[in-house]
């Protein structure tokens, strides 16, 4: 039998039908939706005068246009509570359940979705939102659609893509004191650029990635869209089968062994092969910020913003462009430059080890009065997690609140804004312009850089404070 990759099994056990010289009909496992993406697919629906086909293989939830403070009182934006409202009535109509503002398992789609035991090995699994590749840090093809597509996969359980090529990027040795795998990713999109994936799905290998937590896997998948990749993957592991033992979300009598067999296979053959391949040193990777307009304009944070000779003539216009935007200047150290908003959450960093490295660091601390902090926990589970583990008391004594979930000021769809011209330390995925808000000014890092920045009221490096 020919070697296959870990994608090539799980796209190939899913193909209902393929299209010669076309795409495949791919079946899909598991179906998440929210307010901003499935309005349209379910007047599509409507139009056709045709039902969702498996109502069960669907979950709904509320995250994007939500506010994150006062969530008990009405949305005070009218499309946004038009949008949520829809999507209540659409899941009722349908069938589909429904996590809604104030239930009790309500939170950003990607969180909830591992943290509740929906998301599985071996599964494919569509969204209306480009950041739905966070699930393949289970071992699942895992990636985002349009909106027509939403349509179609409520339809039919199938959707019509094409066959991606496969990459794989191993990444060896050891992540140091001080850097987490937002800063691997970061790094990793730095060295090939927010194109050098394009048309692939990747899987992460080595070392490194197997020493990393299951929450931190799913920062690593999450962002791989943003090198232009159509998804990311990590073969499961016993880190994966503790991750669920642990989540509570399964009944007493699970059959534990069951479900380890059917993942025996989950991973790639030895000699399987890949249309490329990377690898990376893990040892020399230090915390990373970015600088520019997207998230391949990064340096670790003790370095400088290149000068223009750096630059290749093509790229310059734009380069130059993009530093106009955030008010910085070629060569410029980002060391000791003010913020004035801090964000802790969205679906790349708002899982309880997020709050927990952030809490960590302000233990005993204070907020630097300049700064606006906005804390949000990616789920109702991570907001009860960090009351009980006491997170909380550690941030309200420190000067800090948590707010409730949601995705925040991760972009400009709800009230959690940053306004023009500020600079933002954000654990979120993107820095395009306007991303946080008309004007605002992103500079994307990890947890811990998020925390450092929070209590000095300017770019730090969060190694100061980790003994």
């Amino acid at each position: 039998m020919e070697p296959k990759t870990l994608f090539d099994k799980i796209w190939d056990s899913h193909v209902v039908r393929s299209i010669k010289g076309g795409p495949d009909v791919l079946y899909i496992d598991r179906h998440y939706i929210h307010e901003v993406t499935s309005p349209q697919a379910f007047n599509g629906l409507k139009k056709r005068g045709i039902p969702v086909f498996r109502p069960a293989r669907t979950l709904a939830t509320a995250d994007h246009n939500i506010p994150t403070i006062n969530q008990d009182q009405p949305i005070r934006d009218l499309l946004s509570r038009k949008q949520v409202e829809k999507l209540a009535e659409n899941c009722t109509e349908h069938g589909i359940e429904f996590y809604g503002l104030n239930h009790q398992r309500n939170g950003i789609v990607h969180v909830i979705g591992p943290e509740l035991g929906f998301t599985r090995p071996g599964m494919t699994i569509v969204c209306g939102d480009s950041h739905t590749s966070t699930h393949g840090a289970f071992g699942t093809i895992a990636f985002g659609i349009g909106t027509s597509e939403v349509e179609m996969v409520l339809a039919t359980q199938c959707i019509l893509q094409l066959k991606p090529k496969r990459m794989r990027i191993t990444i060896n040795g050891t992540l140091q004191k001080g850097v987490t795998s937002k800063d691997l990713i970061m790094y990793i999109i730095s060295q090939i650029s927010t194109s050098g994936a394009t048309g692939y799905f990747v899987e992460y290998a080595g070392q490194a990635i197997r020493k990393l937590s299951m929450e931190a896997r799913m920062t690593v998948c999450n962002m791989s869209i943003e090198m232009g990749a159509r998804g990311g993957l990590i073969a499961p592991d016993e880190e994966t089968l503790r991750y669920y033992k642990n989540s509570g979300a399964f009944p007493e009598n699970f059959d534990w062994n069951q479900m380890t067999l059917q993942w025996k296979d989950l991973k790639s053959d030895p000699d399987a092969v890949f249309d490329r391949e990377l690898e990376f040193n893990a040892d020399l990777i230090s915390p990373m910020i970015t600088f520019g307009t997207n998230p391949g304009m990064g340096v670790a944070i003790t370095e400088s913003i290149p000068s223009i000779d750096k630059i290749n003539g093509d790229a310059s216009a734009s380069f130059l462009k993009s530093l106009d935007y955030m008010g910085f200047k070629p060569g410029m150290k980002l060391l000791g430059h003010p913020v004035d908003y801090v964000f802790l959450g969205s679906c790349t960093n708002g899982r309880i080890e997020d709050l927990r490295a952030f809490a960590n660091i302000v233990r005993g601390r204070k907020k630097a009065p300049n700064v606006t902090v906005l804390i949000v926990p990616g789920s109702k589970m991570v907001e009860r997690q960090a009351r009980e583990e006491g997170l909380e008391a550690i941030l309200e004594d420190a000067g800090f609140r948590l707010r409730e979930p949601g995705c925040s000021s991760c972009l400009a769809m709800n009230e959690d804004k940053i306004p023009p011209r500020k600079y933002a330390v954000s654990t979120s995925n993107r820095n395009f312009e306007g991303r946080q808000g008309p004007g605002a000014r992103t500079l994307l890092a990890s947890p811990l850089t998020a925390a450092a920045a929070a209590i000095t009221g300017k770019i730090t490096d969060p190694r100061e404070f980790i003994d």
